[in-house]
């Protein structure tokens, strides 16, 4: 039996509060920053890992696949995601340089910065199909697999409860390490191949931001690019809001100034720089202003380096009562 990849890994969608249900319906992950990945053994014990969208991985992170091949039966396959720790942290910055690296350096940080493989979910056991199981039988043969791999190893068991006491517990408190929030699935729910029949809730908070730029029309911009002050009294981008409604856009567009000379950063920006998607084409171009202005935004948890949010973030209101130069980013966000 050879297994083939891609397989399109079944998936999650938004929503804005804890579902109602009775004790023991749903499942509780924490929903970890990193890269989705899947892991195929097949008959020969040959390693396959993939990401969401069906990339290579397999040279990317030479650490997951041992350490796949040293625990994991053949004709298996596994779904879970790719993280990093460091001091207690989720370091997406270590995946994007994992990512980018050639097979030779890959194989070098596999040493130095270390990934682990959280797994969540099994799809094939020792060649079994066993994606029409609800989610608590493979749940069950998970943990099973799990009882002979050593618990401090790079392969790792997710969390997952069905107590929702102790998840908002997790959603609460986990958020400090960089995660983002929970994944909530039926607790008799099967497989589904790319269907979206899982629940995401991610946890939010408001914070202020200085508008620096914005791409689209003056009259009519689509999306802000936002900074705070670090201690040294430099303006850092921390990212972009998300397309702006044409109500907000008109309630901004006034009171956007023209950038004078000796705006604080380039004319355009890096890839990755202002929320956008790593890998992009070239430079981000957009319009300068001044930066006296002052938004309310919406953001997650998910940051870059421990500044730049890597989600573009939700526009809310203006804040023309604060003064630009207190808005000031704190020692934990700069990293």
């Amino acid at each position: 039996m050879r297994l083939r990849s891609p397989i399109e890994p079944m998936l999650a969608k938004a929503v804005a509060d804890f579902p109602p249900g009775r004790p023991g319906a749903w499942r509780y992950e924490p929903k970890f920053d990193g890269f989705r990945g899947l892991a195929l053994v097949d008959s020969d014990r040959g390693v396959h890992l993939q990401s969401r969208r069906g990339a290579r991985l397999t040279d990317t992170f030479p650490e997951i696949v041992w350490a796949v091949f040293e625990h994991i039966p053949a004709r298996t396959v596994l779904d879970g995601e790719i993280v990093r720790w460091a001091a207690g942290q989720l370091d997406f910055s270590a995946l994007h340089r994992r990512n980018i690296a050639g097979r030779r350096r890959a194989a070098s940080l596999a040493t130095s910065e270390p990934c682990h493989y959280a797994v969540f979910d099994v799809l094939k056991l020792r060649g079994r199909d066993v994606t029409g199981l609800p989610l608590h039988e493979r749940r069950a043969l998970l943990e099973g697999l799990f009882t002979t791999i050593p618990s401090a190893g790079v392969l790792a068991l997710g969390l997952q409860t069905t107590d929702e006491a102790e998840a908002r517990t997790w959603y609460e408190t986990l958020a400090v390490a960089g995660v983002e929030g929970l994944v909530i699935k039926p607790t008799r729910s099967t497989y589904e191949v790319g269907a979206r029949g899982w629940l995401k809730l991610k946890r939010r908070t408001s914070m202020d931001a200085v508008v620096g730029g914005f791409v689209g029309s003056p009259l009519r911009p689509s999306g802000l690019i936002l900074g705070r002050y670090d201690d040294a009294g430099r303006l850092r981008v921390v990212g972009r809001t998300t397309q702006l409604a044409a109500q907000a856009a008109a309630e901004v567009a006034p009171l956007l100034t023209p950038a004078r000379a000796g705006h604080p950063w380039p004319e355009t920006l890096p890839p990755g720089w202002a929320s956008s998607p790593y890998g992009g084409s070239g430079p981000i171009t957009y319009t300068q202003v001044q930066p006296n202005l002052v938004v309310e935004v919406l953001v997650d948890s998910a940051l870059d380096g421990g500044r730049r949010h890597r989600h573009a973030v939700r526009y809310l209101r203006p804040r023309i009562d604060l003064d630009p130069a207190s808005v000031v980013e704190s020692c934990e966000a700069a990293g």
